[in-house]
């Protein structure tokens, strides 16, 4: 009888398991069905550069996601359910990596100085306005119950941009120092904002002093710069044995399926090392455009390029799709307990703080990026116009932000927790406000400030002393001259170095480079650099 018993459990197990899976099969074929028809609408509306795919994919989202409340009885909105593994282990690697592997970078090296200080130094600053800003003023508006850790997790959140939409009205031709800034620091802005996330997530504090605040601070640091040292570490390895041992002869399937097994395998590492996976394949990506893309066939250089763009295009949309489906999540809406005018006083607050933290740091630090830039001519210097499109760009939230949102404040895209849902709820509507409102006003707003006929004159000039003819086989020092000339040769640097900071260390990397490294890991010679 026992097994009589035993035998129906098993078998009813079963039957619940594949009723399950099936249930998974229909919801997973739908939301692809959804996707493709994203691809179409975003291939109509190609001609409309104001409405991008990610409006058109979280328009859709909410279409999709009214049908079926209304089919579920107003139960659910979504397909499927967010689980942040899922973000961060299947759809932010492809994302990451390809923006690291098709930055330009000559651009991106010339300007690293200037995107560093947004990407970097920006998130710190904002993090820390919008974190004090929410933690003085939610109590104010009657909402309590956040602790310091979530006030600072908060700041991360809401620190994170999404630059897309500025991104498509920029011409990279016209404007290629303030595309290169955007574009730049849109993805250190991602990668930085993550990593200050995890570096908050280790610490349990009740009370903010200076104390805890050195701690996030190395913290930080400790895991940008060993994050940073892997993802190098991959880009290097990867191109060292394309070059050394030459996969073309043989099958270009290799060289491809190598080094997107390397950077998926760079950034698993530095996930289970604890350290921000985020940030290494970032860099693995610029080390394999820059070293390894040289090393593979014509034909392996041509589907890396679609290839990564492919994967990275479908992981965005999915988000925002999402993202779409899940603002009409009733039960969120439901469960938290504020009024409607106290949480139209929460969202206006978050976004004032997120504009206040982008005025605390796009201009000051532009005038000290000029400040540096100072002997580069006008063609390296960020214009006001110019700062105002930077300050715009990094108003509209996207991926990442709900991502960290959902870890941070659901339990596998769950929460049975007011305060948390009413987070989750604020995170949403802060997405969707910038991206649909500020997104329709950025192709206007672009064209009234940089009108066509200014953008042209301030592309590069090949007289502007701010990118003079280099001889890129003149040493820094040399064993076979005259000590007597060796010395004069490190007066002119150090002279160099004082006047023109930024652009002489560019200079020393890019003798660096074509002189040691590309002999070991390849990489364009002469006039071909990239860097």
């Amino acid at each position: 009888m026992d097994i009589i018993n035993n035998n129906s459990t098993l078998f009813a197990d079963v039957a619940m398991n594949i009723e399950s899976t099936h249930s998974d099969v229909i919801s997973i074929t739908l939301f692809i069905a959804v996707l493709c028809l994203c691809l179409v609408v975003g291939h109509l509306l190609e001609a409309y550069r104001w409405l991008n795919e990610s409006i058109a994919a979280i328009i859709i989202g909410g279409v999709v996601g009214t049908i079926i409340l209304c089919t579920t009885k107003w139960k659910s909105s979504r397909l499927l359910r967010f689980n942040e593994e899922l973000f961060f282990i299947y759809l932010l690697p492809p994302i990451i990596f390809n923006a690291g592997f098709q930055v330009k970078k000559k651009q991106f090296f010339h300007n690293f100085f200037p995107i560093m200080l947004f990407g970097i130094t920006g998130v710190l600053i904002s993090t820390s306005i919008v974190a004090a800003g929410s933690w003085w003023l939610f109590p104010k508006l009657g909402f309590e119950g956040l602790s310091i850790s979530e006030y600072l997790s908060i700041g991360t959140i809401f620190s994170s941009t999404d630059t897309v939409c500025t991104l498509q009205v920029l011409s990279q031709e016209e404007t290629p120092l303030l595309y290169s800034l955007v574009f730049g620091e849109g993805v250190v802005n991602d990668a930085a904002s993550v990593v200050l996330f995890n570096a908050v997530q280790k610490i349990n504090a009740d009370t903010l002093n200076g104390q805890t605040a050195l701690r996030i601070f190395l913290d930080f640091l400790y895991l940008f710069s060993t994050s940073t040292v892997l993802g190098i570490a991959a880009g290097l390895l990867t191109a060292f044995i394309l070059r050394g041992l030459n996969f073309g002869r043989h099958s270009s399937v290799r060289e491809i399926a190598l080094m997107v097994l390397v950077a998926y395998l760079s950034y698993m590492l530095a996930e289970l090392f604890e350290l921000s996976g985020i940030l290494t394949v970032f860099f693995a990506g610029v080390l394999m455009s820059h070293y390894s893309w040289h090393n593979v066939t014509e034909s392996s250089r041509i589907t890396t390029r679609f290839a990564f763009a492919t994967l990275s295009f479908i992981a965005e949309t999915f988000i925002f799709l999402y993202v779409g489906m899940d603002a009409l999540d009733y039960q969120k809406w439901k469960m938290s307990m504020l009024s409607f005018w106290t949480k139209m006083g929460l969202y206006s607050t978050v976004m004032f703080l997120i504009a206040i933290g982008r005025v605390a740091f796009v201009f000051p630090l532009s005038f000290f990026s000029n400040y540096m830039y100072k002997s580069g001519g006008q063609s390296s210097k960020i214009s006001g116009h110019q700062q105002m499109v930077i300050w715009w760009a990094g108003l509209m939230r996207g991926a990442v932000s709900v991502a960290l949102a959902f870890k941070q404040f659901t339990h596998s895209g769950v929460t049975l927790d007011p305060k948390n849902a009413t987070m989750i709820t604020t995170t949403i509507v802060i997405v969707l406000f910038s991206t649909v409102v500020f997104g329709f006003f950025t192709k206007p707003l672009v064209d009234y400030l940089l009108p066509a006929s200014t953008s042209n004159t301030n592309m590069r000039n090949p007289r502007d002393p701010g990118s003079p003819k280099e001889d890129m086989t003149l040493p820094l020092l040399s064993l076979d001259e005259s000590a007597s000339e060796n010395l004069s040769r490190a007066k002119e640097n150090v002279s160099m170095l004082m006047d023109r900071p930024v652009y002489t260390i560019h200079s020393y990397w890019r003798r660096f480079d074509h002189t040691y490294m590309r002999p070991i890991f390849g990489g364009p010679f002469g006039d071909e650099s990239s860097c």
